[in-house]
């Protein structure tokens, strides 16, 4: 059995597919492409497929990630072109490494997030976060299942900045108006802090309230470096892993003098 690991994106209007919308695209995709997909055992059988910290309903991502198991073996990057074309515009499967390592879920300890705020001047946004990061606690309130809990915000977020937007063209929203972005890390933590908490959080310390819903787009996710601050690929350790690997099989191959007969 070979395991093939995936990230893939949701981009523009395929942001509102919920976990499950996805799921079944996926799946599809998988028929069409022809994988040889292994199956789990039990009266319904179904394809081992392994989602790892899907982002929520309604938020763009660069990088989520998935794991699947396979019968056969096959070249990851073939089935990750094959893969792509089977899935829709917005929904792309953009790498592709034969899973040489264990713990995908667990190198997936922190995010990073952009956050569009359309009608929020980028003075007031600068000094939201001034007043966020100034804060020793954030606690905000968010209904559950379990009735309505508070939790901190403020532990959660490693880094959070305001900055002036480019006029990139990926941007969903017009230029013409105010605008400010938000850059933040927030650590995978429980309960979990997502993006829309973080806006709580601005609203209580600063009063920040953009007019519209905020377009948020998760840029990266990974194992969250302590001494750089930073997200690092959860896929670099698969990848060392398969390099590490060639040049082992390559001296241990029976070595053969140019022009000798082996017969």
């Amino acid at each position: 059995m070979q395991r093939i690991r995936l990230r893939y994106t949701k981009r523009g209007r395929l942001r509102f597919t919920s976990h499950r919308d996805f799921q079944r695209a996926f799946e599809r995709a998988l028929r069409r492409a022809e994988v040889p997909m292994a199956y789990s055992a039990g009266f319904t059988p179904h394809p081992k497929v392994s989602y790892a910290n899907a982002a929520p309903t309604g938020t763009g991502s660069e990088a989520e990630y998935l794991e699947i198991a396979l019968t056969e073996a096959r070249d990851p990057e073939t089935l990750r072109a094959l893969l792509d074309e089977s899935l829709p515009t917005g929904l792309d499967i953009t790498d592709a490494v034969e899973a040489r390592t264990s713990g995908l879920a667990d190198r997936l300890t922190a995010s990073v997030w952009e956050l569009r705020l359309e009608g929020v001047a980028p003075e007031d946004a600068e000094k939201a976060v001034e007043a966020f990061l100034a804060a020793e606690t954030v606690e905000v309130q968010r209904k559950t299942k379990n009735g309505v809990r508070t939790f901190d915000t403020r532990s959660a977020v490693t880094e959070l900045t305001a900055v002036r937007p480019q006029g990139d063209p990926r941007e969903d929203g017009p230029l013409d108006s105010a605008c400010a972005i938000l850059r933040l890390v927030v650590r995978h933590v429980t309960p979990a802090v997502r993006p829309d908490d973080v806006l709580s959080g601005l609203r209580a310390v600063a009063d920040l309230a953009p007019p519209v819903p905020a377009a948020v787009t998760r840029l990266a996710q990974g194992l969250f470096d302590e001494e750089s601050g930073t997200v690092t690929d959860p896929l670099a350790p698969d990848r060392e892993a398969v390099t590490a690997a060639s040049p082992t099989a390559a001296a241990t191959a029976p070595a053969t003098a140019p022009g000798t007969d082996t017969a």
